[in-house]
């Protein structure tokens, strides 16, 4: 009986460490961050937010920052996160950053002015790029089978069914307040207009815990999938935690460990793909490192070398925002 509440005592330790753990990242105290600004109602706490977003050093945390360059009551603060993000993470660099920089630069002290200056001063690179205006669908069309069968049609029997793809794409998903949201009853997939090889991506993703088998997840080159799971779902073995490559057969297919924030919360997921393989951090925290991504459509071909991204819904309500891409 002691061994055995020894044993208890020892796993609810680690898991309170695990707990403790995923609520310092720097991307949880970014997503806590932005939940209680959305709620601030005074400029005074409204700063100081900004302030402490400035500190996480994460990528969004730079734009969401940089959202308010243009707020006069608050565009000092913004411009001070935004210099001291952009200034201390080289790899950020980038047309987007470039932009918000020079749009920071008459608000920061005259050290990062000059700062602000030399870093436009090298040559320029494109960095990441937004791939969500939150205002339209700009930038993103309906799937069309998948990329096997897509490869086999002719230019025209292409052209056809992406037309009849958009249509159910537009009924299916719509930008609410902001964000890019699915809305329709089956299973469908909005996919990126553009084809990618090696990228990096930032994607914040959130499932409505409404819907009544929550469930979603992104396709890399057109591939499922990196999954996104209601943990609550044990019945599907959902309790593994969301990152992990669902698809997989040969190579590892469930995350490192459980990083999800609770259901109806916002989570946030980095990922990179290079060649074949996937690293993908869940709300700042490793739950796939360097994983070869199998090809799901033909086992015994290689992953594509270049496709699309989707963004899947797979029955219920799911959420995206701050979609950034960018190249390798």
């Amino acid at each position: 009986m002691r061994k055995r509440n020894l044993i208890l005592i020892m796993l609810l330790c680690l898991c309170l460490t695990n707990l403790r753990a995923q609520e310092m990242t720097p991307a949880n105290r970014l997503l806590n961050l932005r939940q209680q600004l959305e709620n601030a109602t005074d400029v005074r706490t409204q700063r100081d937010i900004i302030r402490q977003m400035g500190q996480t050093g994460e990528f969004v945390a730079m734009t969401v920052a940089g959202s308010y360059l243009d707020n006069q009551l608050l565009q000092k603060e913004a411009a001070k996160a935004v210099a001291a993000i952009a200034l201390t993470h080289p790899a950020y660099d980038g047309h987007l950053t470039r932009q918000l920089l020079a749009k920071a630069y008459p608000f920061v002290c005259r050290a990062d002015r000059k700062s602000i200056m030399e870093q436009l001063a090298k040559k320029p690179v494109e960095g990441f790029v937004s791939h969500f205006n939150g205002r339209d669908l700009t930038g993103w069309k309906g799937l069309v089978e998948n990329p096997i069968a897509r490869e086999k049609m002719t230019p025209v029997e292409l052209a056809t069914q992406q037309i009849a793809a958009d249509e159910r794409m537009r009924a299916d998903w719509v930008v609410e307040d902001g964000l890019l949201a699915y809305v329709g009853h089956g299973y469908d997939n909005i996919c990126t207009d553009e084809q990618y090889g090696d990228f990096e991506m930032y994607v914040d993703w959130r499932l409505d815990p409404k819907g009544q088998e929550p469930d979603a997840g992104i396709y890399l080159r057109g591939t499922p999938q990196v999954q996104i799971w209601d943990i609550a779902r044990v019945n599907v073995g959902a309790q593994v935690g969301s990152g992990g490559l669902y698809n997989n057969q040969q190579n590892k297919s469930i995350p490192l460990c459980v990083a999800d924030n609770k259901l109806g919360e916002w989570n946030s997921f980095y990922i990179k793909m290079v060649g074949d393989r996937v690293t993908v951090r869940l709300n700042g925290i490793l739950v796939v490192d360097n994983v070869i991504l199998e090809n799901y459509w033909d086992r015994s071909r290689p992953i594509f070398p270049v496709e699309q991204i989707e963004l899947q819904a797979h029955g219920s309500k799911v959420y995206y925002r701050d979609i950034y891409i960018k190249r390798l």
